[in-house]
């Protein structure tokens, strides 16, 4: 379903990814790990679209389509959808607009309540989207319109990034819902990349495969749990050096 081909993008005329291969197929959840400025949220920002990521080389193709040079309103159009780590307040437009306008014509206000109260934010539905929102509150508000928009592909760019316990347990039973968890792999559509740094993530969602990213390029991947004890024993130094 997703197929990136010798990736390289940059950004204000530095090169960023260098030569990013990935294929993630349907059903499945994969996880990137990396330290902090290697280039992760690069790569989740140029599947999306966003033109400040200049692609320079490679391709990405999303269900068979070649969309290395769509807009970004095209390619969520075609099903790809994306969860910031630090999302905007946007005044004005109130929370409810937002998941109505996600729901398109299969909205009304019985689904967009329903919606509501699966990530706890009835009460937040008149208010201006993420305006004042605590950090738990601003995740659940993102995974609300994600399942308003029921992306094929979802990129999430460390969700468990300031949140609570509490919230996590939660932001990752709608993220498992959001990537249709509960039916057999074999018969699911929808698909997740999920940058995290801390790994705290799989502890509530199973991911198939995990990549770590340094500097810009993909120097390992495999069992992503056996990636994320290595991390925490050894730090990624250890992965730098496997992959010499």
């Amino acid at each position: 379903m997703l197929e990136i081909k010798g990736l390289t993008v940059e950004v204000e005329d530095t090169e960023i990814l260098h030569g990013i291969d990935m294929t993630i197929n349907p059903g499945e959840t994969h996880i990137l790990f990396g330290p902090n400025g290697g280039g992760k949220t690069t790569l989740l920002m140029a599947i999306m679209g966003f033109p400040r990521y200049k692609i320079t080389g490679g391709s990405i193709f999303f269900r068979g389509n070649d969309i290395t040079r769509l807009p970004l309103d095209e390619r969520a159009r075609m099903g790809i959808g994306m969860a910031f780590q630090r999302p905007p307040a946007v005044r004005g437009v109130k929370t409810r607009d937002m998941v109505a306008a996600g729901l398109k014509e299969r909205a009304s206000e019985e689904k967009v309540r329903h919606l509501a109260e699966k990530a706890d934010l009835a009460d937040f539905l008149d208010r201006e989207i993420n305006y004042g929102f605590s950090g738990g509150e601003i995740k659940r508000s993102e995974m609300m319109q994600l399942l308003a928009q029921n992306p094929r592909l979802t990129l999430l760019d460390e969700p468990e990034s300031g949140v609570d316990l509490t919230n996590i347990a939660l932001i990752g039973n709608l993220i498992n819902e959001l990537l249709h968890k509960n039916c057999p792999i074999r018969t699911r559509k929808c698909m997740g990349l999920i940058i995290t740094h801390t790994g705290y993530i799989l502890n509530y969602v199973n991911a198939r495969s995990g990549y770590v990213m340094i500097s810009g390029r993909i120097i390992g991947c495999g069992d992503p749990h056996e990636i994320l004890a290595t991390i925490k024993e050894r730090g990624y130094a250890k992965c730098i050096k496997c992959a010499k």
